[in-house]
């Protein structure tokens, strides 16, 4: 069991990583730096440095406010496409190493596809479809969302990895239905 729920946490964080690449090392780094829920293994071990947590602390403010800024938002996602994937396979890495024996490159590969995939969904599918149905007005909105899905994603992968697998697989279907639904309304 205890392997399974390493994995759907890594799966979770790595997910989060794909909508904002600093929320989950954040989250992970700080859980990992105060609390003994779980020790993070060399090299991972250097997230929860204090310096390292103030760091991503500071680059998810950024990330925060470039996202919110028109035109600026695109390029942010542009920039993002080589970070998120890269966050998604250290932060799939880092958690299943905790948690269970999982090979390195596995995991790496896993966490980079992962985080690369919802990326690829958030970049060059929602946020252009919500740009083009509300004229850009609709993209503060939908940051926002992604933040706090992001955010809490990452805070239950940690908690609660089966309520998150669940999200995510939830989410998936989600976002495959409303693109049916809008290729069968063009019909």
């Amino acid at each position: 069991m205890e392997l399974l729920l390493g994995i759907f946490s890594a799966f979770g964080l790595s997910a989060s990583a794909g909508l904002n690449a600093y929320i989950p090392l954040f989250t992970i780094a700080v859980i990992a730096h105060y609390t003994d829920w779980f020790k993070l293994s060399t090299p991972y071990d250097l997230l929860a440095n204090p310096w390292i947590i103030i760091l991503l602390g500071v680059l998810i403010i950024i990330e925060f406010l470039a996202d919110k800024v028109p035109a600026v938002n695109h390029i942010n996602d542009l920039l993002q496409t080589f970070i998120r994937p890269v966050a998604g396979a250290i932060v799939f890495a880092a958690s299943a190493k905790v948690l269970t024996d999982v090979s390195p490159v596995l995991s790496l590969a896993c966490g980079l596809l992962i985080a690369g995939s919802v990326h690829v969904a958030k970049a060059g599918l929602f946020r252009p479809a919500v740009t083009a149905t509300t004229g850009g007005a609709g993209n503060i909105p939908a940051s926002i969302a992604e933040d706090v899905i992001s955010t809490v994603m990452s805070i239950l992968a940690v908690i609660v990895p089966v309520i998150v697998a669940c999200m995510f697989v939830s989410f998936t279907a989600f976002i495959i239905w409303w693109l049916w639904r809008r290729s069968n309304a063009r019909v």
